[in-house]
């Protein structure tokens, strides 16, 4: 068996812990009581219980860090020390929905020497229902329990699962990822929206997804992620092929050869709008 780092135990606990109150709080979805936070975009009691159960039980475990969180925002750690970014519930219109895709985002980003923030060294992603535990270190590849995670060997496209999200009520651009579906999808054997970034990376890092591209993600939606697909193999850039995908909110993930395809499809579709 794998050796499990002293931080992704810490990870996974805090997890597991929060994960146990939202698998509860699914099972009686119709009791929830929900405010909404703006268009189209609701969060639970439970969103906020899970991100503050992760808060106390990392904040036990490693005092002194910092966290960059969906709903509590950033909150400075000590000079030098990593921070945590997590998203409590990233699938939170699946949740409320009773639809049973949905998962904990947890990463650790380094300190830059002189200020700012760098690489993420550490990632798990958990999902309450099916009990599967992604995680991932860099250097050490990437795990689902103690499975290592490769991305799918696939090479042509015809033959490729591609996953993606579809903008919805004033989020995202939808003439923009219409043009770039209309020219995936002929190409492609399926496009899948399951709801949950987290988790489609997680797929194409575990080989179930061949590919994956969406835009206007937030860090906490992709950090953990990114990470799974790069120590399973895989690649994550920017929709022009750059390493600038963070910055830009844009992100193409897969094996080598199913990144590059994809990629030049999506540069072909903004280049012709």
């Amino acid at each position: 068996m794998v050796a499990v780092s002293g931080i992704i135990t810490v990870m996974e606990r805090a997890a597991r812990k929060a994960g146990t109150k939202l698998r509860r709080d699914f099972g009686e979805i119709e009791h929830l009581q929900v405010s909404q936070k703006g268009p189209a975009d609701f969060v639970s009691k439970a969103d906020q219980a899970a991100e503050r159960t992760l808060y106390d039980e990392l904040t036990h475990a490693r005092p002194g860090w910092g966290f960059l969180m969906e709903e509590a925002g950033e909150i400075e750690g000590e000079p030098g020390k990593p921070r945590f970014i997590i998203d409590p519930l990233d699938g939170t219109s699946n949740f409320l929905h009773a639809i049973p895709q949905f998962a904990i985002s947890i990463a650790v980003q380094e300190p830059k020497l002189g200020g700012g923030w760098g690489d993420v060294t550490a990632a798990l992603i958990y999902q309450p229902v099916t009990d599967e535990s992604y995680w991932a270190e860099r250097g050490r590849g990437a795990w689902l329990h103690d499975r290592r995670l490769r991305v799918a060997s696939r090479r042509h496209l015809n033959e490729c699962l591609i996953a993606t999200g579809i903008p919805f009520m004033g989020h995202g651009d939808m003439a923009q990822w219409s043009r770039i579906f209309g020219a995936v999808a002929p190409e492609v054997a399926g496009i899948r929206r399951f709801g949950a970034a987290s988790l489609d990376l997680a797929w194409v890092a575990a080989g179930r997804f061949d590919g994956f591209w969406e835009s206007d993600l937030k860090i906490w939606d992709v950090a953990a992620g990114m990470l799974l697909v790069r120590e399973a193999g895989g690649f994550v850039s920017d929709f022009r092929g750059g390493d600038r995908a963070i910055e830009r909110s844009e992100y193409i993930a897969g094996s080598g050869a199913v990144h590059s395809k994809l990629q030049k499809l999506v540069a072909g579709a903004l280049r012709n709008a």
